[in-house]
This record gives C-alpha cells, structure tokens and sequence, in this order.
C-alpha cells in the first residue's frame, strides 16, 4: 500500500527554451491552497522559490518575468 500523497500537478507545466539552453518548469499544489514553483535546468538541478503562490498562473508569471528580466541563464546551476 501506497501512503505517499499525490501529487498534483498544474496543467501549466512546460518547457521553456532561450538562448539555446532549456528549463523545465514544475508548479506543483503544495497542499494547502498554494503552489510550488521549481525549475529543473538541463543539468538536473533544480531551483525551489522559497514562497508558494496563489495560483498556479502566478507561479508561472514568475518565472517568466525572470527570464525577461534577468535571462534565462541565471536559473541554470
């Protein structure tokens, strides 16, 4: 018997590529009525934000506006 919770995970989900490198980008329910944002880069790393979001949209936002603002180089580690 299984008594891992499930995970849920946002339909937002997806890949972004710049600059010829590639993030995948996780927003995950964090079980209470947010969401987890990660970022795992083409090397395996992952990047966690500390704090969860609202909506899974806003997560996503975030990361985004990350790569505008700064590219995406500074989320690979």
């Amino acid at each position: 018997m299984n008594d891992d919770p499930e995970i849920k995970m946002s339909p937002l989900c997806q890949e972004i590529s710049s600059g010829g490198s590639t993030i995948k980008v996780e927003i995950y329910d964090d079980g209470q009525e947010g969401w987890i944002l990660e970022v795992v880069d083409e090397h395996g790393n992952s990047r966690v934000w500390d704090d969860s979001f609202s909506t899974d949209t806003a997560a996503l936002t975030e990361v985004k506006k990350a790569i505008l603002e700064e590219g995406i180089q500074v989320l690979i580690g």
